[in-house]
């Protein structure tokens, strides 16, 4: 696995040195098909996944057949949490909400790594803690504020996980994500689009005034953002935890 890889996610760059050489012999690359289900609810989790980009959503379905998106998962994290917190299944099911890449782990060999290193586990608990403080903050939003700064606030996350402006989002899933119809969401979107701050054609969403979206997103987004730098570091500086347990900063 080359060693420009272990950078585009951001636990993986938390990782020491030692816990990372572990892992690299078992981490393959993978395809982040559109729709494609990482895991199912009640079902064991096979693999764990770090997202290089693309975005994984987790979500909800209800017995009579309603879905709801309640988290999201890009490459500042891994699909699989439930493993790392000593679990084998969950209530949850995860799809690939917006197509990328991704490295690709047997929850055998991962596991197997878990038992071994309590700084890996260190790592895994501080992602859980920030995944956790999402959840609870988009919860809170989709509560107090409107759909339009909703949707400023998820087109602003994801443009945050993917490397460039531009990328497949569908009515589908962006009504989930929001808890909305497909209606709502096509006014939502042409209102951002006749102001200028996007371009939506065929299921793919170009970001062309990133400031302007800011300024029209709630707080939620600035906030979420504080808290997984808080948590995970500032990704232009990828840290990493040492043998130690400290966190500190790479340094050439």
């Amino acid at each position: 696995m080359p060693d420009h890889s272990r950078r585009t996610n951001r636990l993986l760059s938390l990782l020491s040195d030692d816990d990372y050489e572990r892992l690299r012999p078992h981490l393959t690359h993978v395809a982040f098909d559109y729709k494609k289900s990482l895991y199912e609810a009640s079902r064991p989790i096979e693999h764990v996944y770090f997202p290089i980009d693309g975005v994984a959503s987790l979500v909800i379905t209800t017995s009579d057949g309603g879905s709801a998106e309640v988290g999201t998962i890009g490459n500042e994290g891994i699909v699989g949490l439930p493993v790392c917190l000593g679990d084998h299944v969950a209530p949850s099911s995860v799809y690939v909400q917006v197509p990328g890449t991704a490295l690709s782990m047997d929850v055998r060999a991962f596991r197997g790594e878990l038992e071994r290193s309590p700084t890996l586990v260190l790592t895994m608990l501080r992602y859980a803690h920030a995944f956790f403080n999402q959840v609870a903050q988009s919860a809170a939003c989709a509560h107090l504020h409107r759909v339009e700064q909703r949707c400023c606030r998820w087109l602003l996350m994801t443009r945050d996980r993917m490397p460039t402006g531009d990328f497949l989002l569908t009515h589908e899933f962006l009504g989930m994500m929001l808890g909305v119809r497909r209606t709502t969401v096509t006014d939502v979107m042409g209102t951002l689009q006749k102001a200028g701050l996007i371009r939506y054609r065929r299921g793919h969403v170009t970001i062309l005034d990133h400031e302007a979206l800011r300024q029209r997103a709630c707080e939620c987004y600035g906030v979420l953002k504080l808290e997984f730098d808080r948590l995970l570091g500032d990704t232009a500086i990828a840290p990493r935890l040492d043998k130690k347990h400290r966190l500190i900063s790479e340094v050439g």
